[in-house]
């Protein structure tokens, strides 16, 4: 075994995550010239590659290393029950997989997670950024978030009661399909020729025990999305993915980007999938404010979303485990190593600046939506 060599790779890999971390850090003039000079490229090519393939690249790769870590483990297993004659050959496996975490870690900040450390989506639109908290040390402030989000509520569930009747469920490929040219057609991003399109993850059955919807695969660039959602959501949360796509990490950013765009198109599917899915972030905050004005609001809502809505609460009923619950905890904790103070509080984060959009959209409707 050449030590010299295996010792020589893990501390270059060391010194180049640390630099990486460096040119990378938060307020960095340098993320904006990852962005134009390098992710946008990497993500087009990488798309234009892989995109045509009607297979998830992503979750075979998954697949594949988990079975290496398997047969790694088993392999550890031998070494530690003989471990006198195997002790040299058990470190150097060790130092093996050290390494190859590092390099994998090292590809997922260059392939995409430098994108957490980018300025936030309601800063680059010069929207407000409230996250609008149950903090009461401000009255004033607080009354006046209060009747915003009542406001919002409002708002939301008549919309939600004019495009219900033109609301129409659609096959996934559909979905996909008119996601990407509602992105060509109503963004300038930088990737929506070669960069966008969301698969069908191999994972759904587990995802779902899990409460995941979709994911993006930082390595291949493609989005995975759970085809067994009902089709309500499914619009909305292609848009999610395809944002991360387009370069937003932030999950709030993310439900923003395609808050915007569900919004803005002439679509009806769209349209309705966008305001079903902000309303339960926002009525959920009212909510906790006061459930009688919530619950009268809610008594507002047309057959339809209240069966969605239904739906919605039955499957969370349904797939309420420890699995999921250990699933949330785990990504909470990858939210917040990556920049994400507010973890998977993040995803409502949206709340403040949506409003704040649909009150510039009062004023003028922008005729196409910048990503910064």
């Amino acid at each position: 075994m050449n030590w010299k060599r295996k010792l020589g790779l893990f501390l270059l890999l060391v010194v180049l995550l640390v630099i990486s971390s460096l040119l990378f850090q938060e307020g960095s003039d340098r993320i904006g010239l990852y962005d134009s000079h390098f992710y946008y490229y990497y993500q087009n090519f990488r798309l234009f590659l892989l995109g045509f393939i009607p297979i998830s690249i992503g979750d075979a790769l998954y697949i594949l290393g988990g079975a290496m870590l398997l047969v790694t483990l088993v392999k550890w297993v031998k070494y530690l029950i003989r471990f006198r004659k195997y002790k040299w050959q058990l470190l150097a496996s060790m130092l093996r997989l050290v390494s190859i975490v590092l390099f994998v870690y090292l590809i997922f900040i260059w392939g995409w997670g430098a994108n957490y450390y980018k300025p936030g989506l309601s800063k680059g639109w010069n929207l407000e950024d409230t996250l609008w908290s149950h903090s009461v040390n401000k009255k004033i402030r607080y009354r006046k978030d209060s009747a915003a989000l009542v406001a919002f509520d409002s708002l939301l569930v008549a919309r939600l009661n004019d495009y219900a009747p033109h609301f129409k469920s659609l096959p996934f490929k559909e979905i996909n399909i008119r996601a990407i040219r509602f992105y060509r057609t109503y963004t300038d991003s930088r990737v929506k020729q070669y960069g966008l399109g969301i698969k069908p993850t191999y994972f759904g059955y587990f995802m779902e025990r899990v409460g995941v919807e979709g994911y993006y695969n930082p390595f291949t660039g493609e989005g995975q999305i759970d085809t067994h959602l009902p089709g309500f959501t499914m619009p909305f949360l292609l848009c999610h993915e395809m944002a991360h796509q387009a370069g937003i990490a932030a999950e709030n950013d993310a439900n923003l980007l395609a808050y915007a765009l569900c919004s803005i198109t002439s679509d009806s599917t769209f349209r309705y999938s966008g305001y079903l899915n902000m309303w339960l972030y926002v009525h959920r905050r009212v909510y906790h404010r006061d459930t009688i004005v919530a619950n009268a609001i809610e008594a507002r809502l047309n057959r339809l979303t209240a069966a969605h809505i239904d739906t919605l609460e039955q499957l969370s009923r349904k797939y309420n485990n420890e699995a999921a619950e250990y699933s949330t905890e785990l990504y909470d904790d990858y939210l917040k190593m990556h920049n994400q103070q507010q973890g998977i509080k993040s995803y409502g984060n949206v709340v403040g600046a949506a409003w704040q959009l649909e009150l510039r959209r009062r004023k003028v409707v922008d005729s196409e939506i910048r990503i910064p």
